[in-house]
């Protein structure tokens, strides 16, 4: 059984640093994410496990005025956030979790974002059921994790390796591959498009995918 993963200390400090080297193209996912989501009637947004609020960032500049709740259960985390966006009266930042956000408060789009990997089966479920029941029927929900499993998963593997800055230490790659392969939970496609529809959603459609870090847009039932 996994547990809900914490970043503190070093690992919140030093976030930004390593998703601009470890993930390929993550900057480039955030900067669309406004444009997905422009359709959107309800600019009410729920961002679950925000972080330092990357892509909080990006809707708080975009040109559609968004009403923003992010949640995050990691203190250190949020208070790189709350520095962010002190001055924006459209954010609102929540220490913990999902679940401590009031289901009766019905929001027209959300977020959730490279989290789901850290969560075994039953949690990703767990946590795609909650996500669920604080939107609206119709509201849009974007998802990017890694994703993926068996032959194609390893070669997507390979390609990630090939896409990290050349002078990353060979050693933090190696340990870097090792966990993503055998220490995180990822899942197949086909998994998640189960779980997705046991939560109450849509088939999510695949719209982004960088090696094995993929992003999904899906619709509540």
């Amino acid at each position: 059984m996994s547990q809900t993963e914490i970043f503190e200390s070093d690992r919140a400090a030093g976030y930004n640093q390593f998703v601009d080297t470890w993930i390929p193209n993550y900057h480039y996912f955030l900067d669309q994410l406004p444009r997905v989501l422009r359709d959107v009637e309800d600019k009410t947004l729920l961002c679950v496990g925000c972080g330092t609020g990357n892509e909080i960032e990006r809707f708080v500049h975009s040109t559609a005025q968004w009403s923003i709740t992010g949640v995050d259960p990691s203190p250190e985390m949020l208070k790189q956030a709350r520095e962010k966006f002190r001055t924006s009266n459209r954010v609102t930042l929540v220490d913990g979790v999902v679940t401590d956000i009031d289901s009766a408060k019905k929001f027209g789009a959300a977020t959730l974002l490279l989290v789901l990997h850290f969560l075994d089966e039953n949690e990703k479920l767990l946590l795609l059921k909650a996500i669920a029941d604080r939107l609206k029927p119709g509201a849009s929900f974007v998802m990017m994790d890694i994703t993926g499993n068996g032959s194609s998963f390893n070669e997507n593997v390979k390609i990630l390796s090939k896409l990290w800055p050349v002078d990353v230490d060979p050693e933090q790659a190696k340990n870097r591959l090792h966990r993503i392969q055998h220490e995180l939970y990822h899942i197949s496609e086909e998994k998640l498009e189960q779980l997705y529809a046991e939560a109450g959603f849509e088939k999510p459609v695949r719209f982004f995918q960088s090696a094995v870090y993929m992003g999904f847009l899906a619709s509540k039932k």
